[in-house]
């Protein structure tokens, strides 16, 4: 008996080829492997929370004892003006960001050699790896809303109605940002480890370097356009405006800051599809 080939469909054929130009990002290869970006999503999170007493709380935790430790040292102490708020919710509202943007770059600049065994078997668009460590974060970021919410019914602060529909806007800008640093730093972590040890001391001062327990309005202005070159300076204040109903930050420091990190995206991208060839064979 002969078989008929009627109603069989081919299987799909794929064609791995290099890039031909420094600027073939083939970035539609990662939205044909979104399911694959859901599952190590997925993963990373039930992994991070795998065997732990309170789960999930410890994504409030964290953020919670630093703004108890920073009212107390930077509020308290030193006297550091607030603009006019509390200065607990004042230095909350920025730890969500800045907690958000430390984990996300930590996981990250770390994924690709964690996922070592992945990268030597299996085909599959690269940039996923440090795009899922840089999303995984945001779960606990939505997570440390419940006690912003708190805090705002506590001390009576009313976001406008113009920062809350700008809100996802800085939630985005916020992932970006963790991307654009993260394609900069996991590729360098895959040739030199160094960066592993240097990453802590990194983040430590970059957290000082940011508007985190300080407002902005304490740089000096002759000062001020350079220190909006920090990505993350835009972020925050973003994050401020939006949710405590502050006056519209400096428009020159948040135009600064998001061209900023928008080149720094582009770089990344550029930097990361250059040294993806060489992962497999350094990893």
């Amino acid at each position: 008996m002969e078989s008929s080939s009627a109603g069989v469909t081919a299987a799909p054929t794929i064609i791995i080829q290099p890039s031909k130009s420094l600027f073939d990002l083939d970035l539609q290869s990662v939205w044909q492997y979104r399911e694959l970006l859901y599952f190590i999503v997925w993963r990373e999170v039930k992994v991070r929370y795998k065997q732990t007493a309170i789960g999930a709380a410890w994504a409030i935790f964290q953020p919670l004892m630093t703004m108890v430790i920073f009212t107390i040292v930077f509020g308290n102490f030193a006297k550091i003006p607030s603009d006019g708020l509390p200065y607990s919710i004042f230095t909350y509202t920025a730890l969500l960001p800045w907690t958000y943007f430390s984990q996300a770059i930590s996981r990250s600049s770390a994924s690709l050699v964690g996922n070592a065994n992945l990268l030597t078997k299996v085909y599959f668009p690269r940039l996923i790896i440090p795009l899922a460590g840089v999303t995984a974060p945001a779960v606990d970021l939505v997570l440390s809303f419940v006690i912003l919410l708190g805090l705002i019914l506590w001390y009576g602060v009313a976001p406008t109605w113009g920062g809350v529909f700008a809100l996802p806007f800085f939630l985005l800008l916020a992932l970006i940002t963790a991307l654009a640093i993260s394609l900069w730093l996991a590729p360098l972590n895959v040739k030199y480890r160094d960066v592993g040890h240097t990453l802590p001391f990194l983040v430590q001062f970059w957290m000082y370097a940011s508007p985190v327990a300080y407002p902005v309005s304490l740089v000096p202005q002759k000062w001020r356009l350079l220190y909006s070159l920090n990505p993350l300076v835009g972020v925050i204040e973003g994050f401020r405006w939006a949710l405590l109903g502050k006056d519209s930050p400096d428009l020159t420091v948040m135009a600064v800051s998001t061209g900023v990190i928008l080149v720094l995206l582009f770089g990344g991208i550029v930097y990361f599809k250059r040294m993806e060839k060489t992962f497999a064979d350094v990893v």
